[in-house]
């Protein structure tokens, strides 16, 4: 019975002590595939894409028109685990960003701006 206990404490403290090690992703970049700089998009749903971030657990993703430096609105902020996101949008300009974030840890926004006609 001991060394069952002691057994199943060994593996617990193995557990544990790797949950503790989060992979420091603040010098990673979010790589953002689309839209990009520039691009013009039919109204309605606009498809939002972005690379994997390696030891990412979410993504926050924010949206505003026209800039987020001179927001009139901003149209979104939320946090997903996907790596794309559809939102219906009017017509207008628009800026969008999206930074990876894990448990201790996030990156810098990557942004861009786009028009929907």
């Amino acid at each position: 019975m001991k060394k069952k206990f002691l057994l199943l404490l060994a593996i617990g403290v193995l557990c544990s002590c790797e949950a503790i090690f989060v992979e420091n992703i603040s010098n990673a970049s979010v790589t953002i595939l689309a839209p990009t700089e520039g691009t013009t998009v039919a109204k309605g749903a606009v498809n939002f894409n972005w690379n994997v971030v390696e030891d990412a657990e979410s993504y926050q993703i924010q949206i505003a028109t026209p800039t987020f430096t001179n927001a009139s609105q901003i149209v979104l902020d939320t946090t997903i685990t996907k790596t794309s996101f559809s939102k219906n949008l009017t017509v207008g300009a628009y800026q969008w960003r999206v930074n990876a974030l894990n448990s201790d840890y996030q990156t810098k926004y990557t942004s861009t701006s786009f028009e929907v006609q």
